[in-house]
């Protein structure tokens, strides 16, 4: 007896050769999330770049500003998943962005008034963590709602797409804020961002009718349901368990990236700014190719193709200014990242094709908590790699863990197949008919 936030969507409209374009709502949902990447874009620069060259901050330090800003998934993913299946999702979205409005302000209010500490970026990163968890997980659940299920793939890539290609100019403006007009600047932006995107999720027409409580269960036992459908089921194990390893590596390595290209390279925020705007082009590009790799070579062969032949570029960053000039440093790990959004496309379609929609909250948040939580660890251990044996050293290090999550999927089932498998019915009507039919 799950419970979810039943959606009555409008009738669905004639498909036209603009594809999800032609959809109202899913053009609001691109506009408001495309605006928000730009100035998530422009915020995580700016805010390493706050604690790095306004604050002075240490590897150590920056390792523990990275690590709060995820350190929530630890205690809050996996009852924000069954809080978000009682709630309607759009709501949770909104509120959402209006929350995080008001704390990414707070920072250059902060530094215009000259009372800026280390201290208030750890705290601001930490309450946005969490503000994030429950919008994550909402995003996440409330796709499917929104678009058919052959359209899933179309819309990740879309979305994926919008985000890569802001992710392009939002280092760059970044870098180009903190220069004219100081490095707290960008956050303002970011927080103007979520502005936007309040107003655009507020005006989709999508009607959510979240479950009288009634039809709930107790809170552990829904966190059980979404819990055990994880653990039971091979393909997202594996998946949750292969997204672990990567964001501990991929996150060991964010921990240091800034204090390597400043200190290590010898490069201004105007360069760091250029460097991300040029890695981001590899994220535009693996959003784009991503439909094409699951045509042409399968969704679950394709994925080993991006983990295995494409993100082991990422060896070349730590060459930088010394081995290699920065630009081809830059150029590989822009293949890297190609790579990795690439994968994260398939996975994610996968996982919103394949969930039960009753329970796709709990799941998404149990499979977001394994990976997710890895991502504080493995910035802590950067940081503190950092400190001890130098910026350098510690992204080889990271890259090798990175690389290592490779094997996860070579030992899955997903090894010898071609596809993705389809959503089992059984266990959707299982999910289905554990619990009462929800009203209206």
């Amino acid at each position: 007896m799950s419970v979810t936030t039943p959606v009555t969507a409008p009738p669905e409209p004639s498909r036209s050769r603009w594809g999800l374009w032609a959809q109202a709502d899913f053009r609001r949902l691109w506009i408001g999330e495309t605006t928000s990447g730009l100035g998530t874009a422009v915020g995580n620069v700016a805010l390493a770049l706050v604690a790095v060259v306004t604050l002075g901050a240490s590897p150590l330090a920056v390792g523990l500003l990275t690590a709060s800003a995820w350190l929530p998934w630890l205690f809050l993913g996996l009852p924000a998943g069954a809080w978000v299946d009682r709630w309607p999702r759009l709501r949770v979205m909104l509120v959402c962005d209006l929350l995080l409005l008001v704390l990414f302000v707070s920072v250059p209010v902060a530094g215009w008034l000259g009372v800026l500490t280390m201290a208030q970026l750890v705290l601001v990163a930490l309450l946005t963590g969490a503000v994030k968890v429950f919008f994550s997980t909402a995003y996440g659940a409330v796709l499917p709602s929104l678009v058919a299920k052959d359209d899933v793939l179309e819309a990740n890539v879309k979305l994926r797409s919008g985000e890569s290609a802001v992710e392009i100019a939002g280092p760059g403006a970044a870098g180009l804020l903190a220069q004219v007009f100081g490095a707290t600047s960008g956050l303002f932006a970011d927080a103007v961002s979520y502005l936007v995107s309040a107003v655009c999720v507020a005006r989709i027409t999508v009607v959510e009718q979240p479950p009288p409580p009634s039809q709930r269960r107790g809170i552990l036992k829904e966190i059980g349901e979404g819990v055990g459908f994880l653990a039971r089921d091979p393909y997202l194990r594996t998946l949750a368990c292969f997204g672990a390893v990567g964001n501990f590596g991929l996150n060991g390595i964010q921990a240091v990236q800034t204090v390597f290209l400043v200190r290590s390279v010898g490069i201004d925020s105007g360069e760091v700014g250029l460097v991300f705007a040029v890695v981001s082009v590899g994220g535009l590009a693996g959003a784009a190719v991503a439909g094409r790799v699951a045509r042409r070579l399968g969704s679950a062969r394709g994925l080993l193709l991006c983990e295995l032949v494409v993100a082991p570029f990422i060896f070349l960053l730590p060459m930088a200014g010394d081995q290699l000039p920065l630009a081809v440093s830059a150029c590989a790990w822009s293949v890297a990242v190609c790579g990795v959004v690439a994968g994260n496309v398939l996975a994610g379609s996968f996982y919103q094709s394949y969930c039960p929609p009753a329970m796709i909250g709990r799941i998404r948040a149990s499979a977001s908590t394994v990976n997710y939580s890895a991502i504080p660890l493995g910035a802590l251990l950067g940081g503190w790699l950092g400190e001890v044996l130098g910026p350098r050293t510690t992204i080889w290090i990271m890259a090798g863990v990175l690389l290592s999550a490779g094997a996860v999927l070579l030992a899955s089932p997903l090894r010898g197949m071609r596809d993705f498998p389809a959503r089992p019915e059984h266990d959707a009507h299982r999910a289905h008919d554990a619990r009462p039919e929800p009203a209206g």
